[in-house]
């Protein structure tokens, strides 16, 4: 028999489910959808309305006929109506998430970049200055032992 006995299946997944990453990746899908929620409100309740004052809300009506008969169900139809309003959809909702949300975050994770490396750099000056100043004492005491030995 083997000494080396390999950690069973249910050991391993209890190892994958213990790591880190998958904490993680779970609270990030319930913010996601709690953040969904909130996108698509601002969507709904504000660039729809501002956007349907300008055109249409509903673009599913807009269609083409391929063939020579197109009436009701009869014939071949693109609804480029409903192509047209899920880009435009996506890109309005993209740009509420750009504008709303990644931006202000970025430039205040920017901010706060700056804020640590101005505290880092006050303290490396208030560390050369330290440091200034115990060579100054240094070569004071130096100074005074060699006076001193000199008077003898």
């Amino acid at each position: 028999m083997s000494e080396n006995k390999e950690p069973s299946v249910w050991q391993g997944f209890k190892a994958f489910l213990m790591r880190g990453n998958v904490v993680d990746l779970a609270v990030a899908v319930v913010i996601g959808a709690a953040f969904t929620n909130i996108v698509n409100a601002v969507v709904k309740g504000i660039i729809n309305p501002v956007v349907g004052a300008i055109g249409t809300k509903n673009l599913d009506h807009y269609s083409s006929c391929l063939s020579s008969t197109c009436q009701g169900d009869q014939g071949i139809q693109i609804l480029w109506g409903s192509v047209l309003g899920a880009a435009l959809s996506f890109v309005i909702t993209a740009a509420v998430v750009y504008f709303l949300m990644v931006l202000p975050m970025a430039k205040y994770l920017a901010r706060q970049e700056a804020r640590r490396k101005a505290k880092e750099g006050t303290q490396e000056v208030l560390e050369v200055t330290e440091l200034e100043v115990l060579k100054e004492i240094r070569d004071a005491l130096v100074a005074q032992r060699g006076s001193g030995h000199d008077r003898q």
